[in-house]
């Protein structure tokens, strides 16, 4: 009879029944990877800018170019504020995206679609131009979101500083995870309807130039009278931002 109890506790040779060590796994030359992709497809359209008389309650018929297109209420953005000019709908950049949510975060969630969209484009300059939005075809999810297939936008304006006009676009923008072959061919039928109706306002003077707005040339600019917008060109008529007429001295 074997006497194991005058073995020491955790000495002596492992009982000869005890199981061998497996042999390790061979190692690979490539690992086994899973793939994880995500492919954003955004898309936009904008038309030339038609050159409308400025009026105080110009502004205000807006929201009534979208009468009979939008399927939705129409809601306006302003120009984003002076001190929101680093905004930007990038989740990456935290300081920017806090501006950005600050900035729209009230908005309706069509509306952050949209401008979440036409700013990624660069199709929209929310420095300068006033944005009635709407959606235009397609549905939206549960959280009100509009699905990827949806078209979103509207009219974007804004002042010409040397003449006081409105200047007024027709955009429209779509996209997020995924695409869908007729989507191209809805947004250039709703942009001709948008376009329409801004040349049927019964204020139009004709298409303007296809410039963009911003500063003046060498970065030479003077602050309006009444809005504080510190852009404005030292030779301009009117203030890009609210429209006032400028007061030289």
């Amino acid at each position: 009879m074997p006497l194991e109890f005058l073995r020491r506790k955790g000495g002596g040779s492992k009982a000869t029944n005890d199981p061998a060590p497996e042999p390790l796994p061979a190692i690979p030359e490539e690992a086994v990877a899973e793939d994880h992709q995500l492919r954003l497809n955004f898309g936009a359209k904008t038309s030339n800018g038609v050159r409308l008389q400025g009026g105080p309650n110009l502004l205000a018929a807006l929201p009534r170019m979208l009468d009979g297109i939008a399927k939705t209420p129409v809601e306006v953005v302003e120009p984003r504020a002076t001190t929101l000019a680093s905004a930007s709908p990038s989740i990456i950049r935290t300081a920017e995206a806090t501006e950005w949510l600050r900035a729209h975060g009230e908005s309706s969630p069509v509306t952050r679609h949209a401008l979440w969209v036409l700013e990624s484009l660069d199709a929209i300059d929310p420095a300068y131009d006033t944005f009635a939005c709407a959606l235009l075809d397609g549905d939206v999810g549960t959280g009100g979101y509009p699905d990827y297939a949806a078209v979103v936008g509207g009219v974007a304006a804004h002042w010409d500083e040397s003449t006081g006009d409105l200047i007024v676009r027709a955009m429209v923008g779509w996209g997020g995870k995924g695409a869908r072959g007729d989507t191209d061919r809805i947004a250039t039928r709703l942009l001709g309807l948008i376009l329409g109706s801004i040349l049927e306002s019964g204020q139009s003077l004709g298409f303007a130039a296809p410039d963009r707005p911003g500063p003046g040339p060498g970065g030479a600019t003077v602050t309006c009278q009444h809005c504080s917008y510190p852009l404005v060109h030292p030779r301009a008529v009117y203030c890009p931002k609210c429209g006032m007429r400028m007061l030289h001295a």
